[in-house]
């Protein structure tokens, strides 16, 4: 008689779940939720094309035919893709447990069955994260080839796609430089490290250019919003000190790593319920994986590619403080590289089984 494990019959109930969520959400959810989708598919202002999120986004869903189909479909079909490559990344022996690292990944498979059971930019993030993953995790290649490899992808990833990607090897080799120091709270000057590199590169463009990048990436798009008048910008992230000195652009860096990862000063959102839950997924997570990150870092060796899935998800954290305009943004776009934060979360689990496999 065949038995399915606990573990597995909770992965299998939940993503069943979500892809129904992500059915009918289209007809309870709000149309804010699908105003990205809108925009993919409609093409209202003719960019499709082969170059930036948006443009290669709406050739993605043209070619694919998705753009010409119900919301619901899109869902019926991106969803199992997506919950697929988290399969063969692994299920956690104990993921049936009702634990407050399995908590926060539920929640972020609601979030997925939401954001990215649409027409999305996000979905396509999603995939490339993926096959940074898979690079990661082959054998029988130098470690170091393979980390080339996952380098040059992100820089391709992010000429085509979103430029800020280009920044994320830059800023993981700055962290990943504490490892060579024997000092303690490596994960903290770890982390200090990365936002130090995106602040020195924002300098140096700010030199060259004229203006930082936290202006024209964040401030800049918030200002246009609050002068349109967008009532759904409550969660808007806008520095104390206006990033137009090169002092302002170092403390807005800070503000905007802390208000997207660390985001306590969001509490003062009480009277919005979703916001404060984001705030409490987003400390929860964060904590997490500074724990994760701080043992790897002092095994670098035994840790290898747990520590470089964790130097890449910390340095897309740290980009974002740099260019996310609100809170709703940053959670989706920490949904788009979930296979590294899911497989940093439950590293110990996948382990051994990863070794059998590959």
């Amino acid at each position: 008689m065949y038995y399915v494990k606990k573990n597995k019959l909770t992965f299998y109930l939940l993503v069943g779940l979500c892809i129904l969520l992500g059915i009918v959400g289209p007809f309870i959810l709000p149309d804010k939720f699908y105003y990205d989708a809108s925009l993919i598919v409609s093409d209202p202002f003719n960019q499709r094309g082969w170059i930036a999120s948006y443009p290669l986004t709406m050739m993605f869903y043209h070619l694919t035919g998705m753009s010409y189909i119900p919301y619901s479909f899109v869902a019926l079909i991106q969803l199992p893709i997506l919950f697929y490559v988290l399969k063969k990344i692994g299920i956690p022996d104990n993921f049936h447990l009702f634990t407050l690292r399995n908590v926060v990944v539920y929640l972020a498979f609601l979030m997925i069955s939401i954001f990215i059971a649409q027409p999305s930019k996000e979905f396509i993030t999603y995939l490339f994260i993926a096959v940074v993953l898979y690079i990661l995790l082959q054998r029988g290649v130098r470690f170091n080839l393979l980390l080339a490899a996952v380098f040059a992808g992100f820089f391709v990833f992010g000429i085509i796609f979103r430029p800020y990607y280009i920044f994320i090897p830059f800023i993981a080799a700055g962290m990943y430089a504490i490892t060579f120091i024997k000092i303690p709270n490596k994960v903290l000057l770890s982390v200090f490290n990365g936002v130090i590199v995106i602040i020195l590169i924002s300098l140096t463009y700010g030199v060259l250019k004229g203006d930082y990048l936290s202006l024209i990436s964040r401030e800049d798009i918030n200002e246009a919003r609050i002068n349109f008048g967008d009532s759904d910008a409550n969660s808007m992230i806008v520095s104390p000190v206006y990033p137009d000195t090169w002092y302002g652009e170092v403390f807005s860096m800070f503000y905007g790593f802390f208000t997207v990862n660390l985001p306590v000063n969001g509490l003062k959102f009480i009277t919005s319920p979703q916001i404060i839950a984001f705030v409490i997924w987003q400390l929860a997570l964060t904590l997490m994986l500074l724990r994760r990150l701080s043992q790897c870092l002092y095994n670098p060796k035994e840790y290898q590619v747990a520590l470089w899935a964790l130097l890449l998800t910390f340095a897309f954290f740290v980009a974002q403080g740099m260019f996310e305009p609100d809170l709703g943004s940053a959670v989706r776009h920490k949904i788009g590289i979930f296979p590294l934060i899911y497989f940093s979360l439950y590293y110990e689990d996948f382990r051994r089984k990863i070794s059998e496999r590959l």
